[in-house]
């Protein structure tokens, strides 16, 4: 059976819900730290702080799935890659899953 561009990233389960944050803040353009705090306020109407931020960006970046780009902005903006855009394609379908489960759920109750 061939293998779509998706399975090999279906056995990650939940994603911390900061790296979640994170490569949706980058899906439409790269963005350094202080950046993405903003998008994700945007997002979810709080920030992580720093800390948690800067932990999950350096676990995406080891995963490889959002890269520094090179600049001389003394700032350091990443952007999502390839396969960071699949993950978060899964993690999305995934989530409306469950949010399609939990609903039909409430419905029947």
């Amino acid at each position: 059976m061939p293998q779509t561009s998706t399975e090999p990233f279906a056995p990650l389960g939940r994603m911390s819900e900061v790296g979640f944050n994170i490569l949706v803040a980058l899906a439409n353009a790269p963005k350094h730290g202080y950046e993405m705090l903003l998008a994700i306020e945007q997002q979810t109407g709080s920030q992580p702080g720093p800390g948690t931020l800067y932990a999950a960006i350096a676990a995406l970046e080891e995963r490889r799935w959002i890269e520094p780009i090179a600049t001389d902005d003394p700032r350091r903006p990443y952007q999502i890659t390839p396969d960071g855009q699949r993950v978060l394609r899964v993690q999305l379908a995934a989530q409306s899953a469950e949010v399609r489960f939990a609903s039909s759920t409430l419905a029947d109750a």
